[in-house]
């Protein structure tokens, strides 16, 4: 498959994965599916914005960047026809990087959060009442959290998309990286049109 190709196949997946995140990160705002009365009492780690900002709008860039290739001016310049496509793949790497980082922002976030659990009332007081991701393996302790409804569960449920559609965008990202590397020094499969000639 020609690079630029390769570049638009990821951009296409990235932004579903975006929108999701982003979305994913909305919810989590809505502890149980309700509207809490106090801000204080959602989980810090939604207010870090990991699948809004981290896997939603800095992979927005690098999708765009990669849908973009595929149809990137690559007439040349300096007497050289392959290297403005060839930039193009490089400066592509370039934003994969940003990507990599976003997405990591939100992995780690929701592997801290998913290790933590969520914040709720235990009937005394509003607090993290789980140590070292032990709830994950003992449903039992569900019950100590009273208030919101359902709120383990829910965060359990949404940070782990987080968790795993992170963790696909920074391999999607990676896999640009050496894509944009072999479109850097290979080139494309075939130029654009106005060229004519092969890279």
């Amino acid at each position: 498959m020609c690079t630029g190709g390769c570049a638009k196949c990821l951009g296409t997946a990235l932004i579903p994965l975006a929108v999701l995140c982003t979305l994913a990160n909305i919810l989590l705002f809505f502890p149980g599916g309700k509207v809490v009365e106090n801000n204080l009492h959602i989980t810090d780690e939604v207010w870090y914005f990991g699948g809004i900002l981290g896997s939603g709008v800095l992979m927005i860039f690098p999708a765009l960047v990669f849908l973009g290739l595929k149809n990137n001016d690559c007439c040349g310049c300096c007497g050289n026809e392959s290297c403005g496509k060839r930039f193009a793949m490089f400066s592509s790497i370039i934003f994969a990087a940003v990507g990599v980082l976003g997405a990591g922002y939100c992995f780690v976030l929701s592997a801290v959060a998913l290790n933590r659990g969520p914040k709720c009332y235990t009937g005394r007081e509003w607090t993290y009442p789980f140590q070292d991701g032990n709830y994950l393996a003992d449903h039992t302790l569900w019950n100590t959290c009273q208030s919101p409804e359902n709120i383990v569960p829910w965060n359990l449920t949404l940070f782990s998309l987080l968790l795993v559609m992170s963790g696909i965008q920074a391999v999607l990202c990676g896999i640009q990286v050496v894509n944009g590397l072999f479109g850097t020094i290979c080139g494309d499969c075939k130029c654009c049109g106005c060229c004519g000639v092969s890279n």
